[in-house]
């Protein structure tokens, strides 16, 4: 993880663009209501998102990406209490070919839950409804049986205080399943939870800590972000990956618009932040979090290898001394 080359690679989120597959296909709730057959509608889309994530790796696979976010959407209507069915057990198969694939070549997954986990509300129902939507997506890493599989999780609610709050999280997090609490990890916000409220948190629950860059322009009190890099990377020295950074460009500079992800990643910011990071030798994976997905991210290697020297070890990854 720490030598005199710095290694980087890239990553992009869920869904890709260049080809025309989605491992998302789902139905809503009212659908379902309405028809005599939603279980077995539910049952072929499930089959469908599978083998859609397949070609997706095998995609990745053959284009060098090794790091790559599965998509919370996979099971349709999984969380919804009052959708009762075994996402997991049929489809066993399925889950243990893409993990074998997974672990064959090598990949990076992980998985990244909607706004709407909240694990520290104040609404008992909101926390029992994350619990359960963590656990979802626990059980489809455990079912693919992929060491490591991480899921990143903002802190959430501020009501009552800053303080409170981090309380609470503590408090919910210690009462999640052991399954579920092994595979989390936390990143920074852009309105509340900044670098040194989630570092400390981290620090006191021991669970590694995503640090998101454009959060950080986002929200902070003026620190200066090399004071918190090298305990951010201490905090990944139990795991069995590199530190994981969350790489986004404002969609614009305007006060109303700087918090939206641009469709694409500006590269004179970037090499800006790996001059940051330079001083600490050390490797991360950088999930570009773009609305272009894996356009952005081969448009960003296209503008780096025209703007530097840095040695390119494949598509996605590069070396840095």
């Amino acid at each position: 993880m720490i030598g005199e080359i710095m290694r980087v690679r890239f990553g992009y989120v869920s869904l890709p663009i260049t080809i025309e597959i989605t491992s998302s296909s789902t139905i809503t709730y009212t659908s379902f209501q309405k028809r005599e057959d939603g279980l077995k509608v539910i049952d072929q889309l499930i089959r469908k998102n599978l083998q859609s994530l397949m070609e997706i790796l095998k995609y990745n696979v053959k284009n060098g990406i090794h790091f790559y976010r599965l998509t919370s959407n996979l099971i349709p209507l999984a969380t919804l209490e009052e959708v009762d069915f075994d996402y997991i057990t049929p489809y066993l198969k399925e889950y243990q070919k893409i993990g074998d694939y997974i672990r064959q070549h090598q990949l990076r997954v992980d998985m990244h839950p909607d706004q709407y986990a909240v694990l520290n509300s104040t609404n008992p129902k909101v926390v029992k409804n994350t619990t359960t939507i963590l656990e979802y997506h626990a059980h489809i890493l455990d079912a693919m049986q992929i060491e490591e599989g991480k899921i990143i999780l903002h802190v959430g609610s501020n009501q009552g205080g800053t303080k409170a709050s981090l309380t609470r999280f503590q408090h919910n997090f210690q009462k999640l399943p052991q399954f579920v609490r092994e595979k989390i990890i936390i990143e920074n916000d852009d309105k509340v939870f900044g670098v040194q409220e989630v570092l400390s948190l981290c620090q006191t629950l021991k669970v590694p800590m995503v640090l998101d860059y454009h959060h950080f322009l986002c929200h902070n009190n003026g620190e200066k972000l090399e004071t918190f890099l090298a305990a951010i990377w201490h905090t990944w020295e139990q795991s069995k990956w590199n530190p994981k950074v969350h790489f986004s460009s404002p969609k614009s500079h305007f006060k109303k618009e700087f918090r939206s992800h641009h469709d694409y990643i500006d590269v004179t910011s970037f090499l800006s932040f790996l001059e940051l990071i330079r001083p600490f030798q050390v490797d991360v994976d950088v999930m570009i979090e773009a609305k272009k997905k894996d356009c952005a991210l081969f448009r960003l290697v296209r503008e780096l290898k025209y703007r530097t020297d840095l040695s390119f070890l494949d598509e996605t990854s590069f070396e840095l001394k």
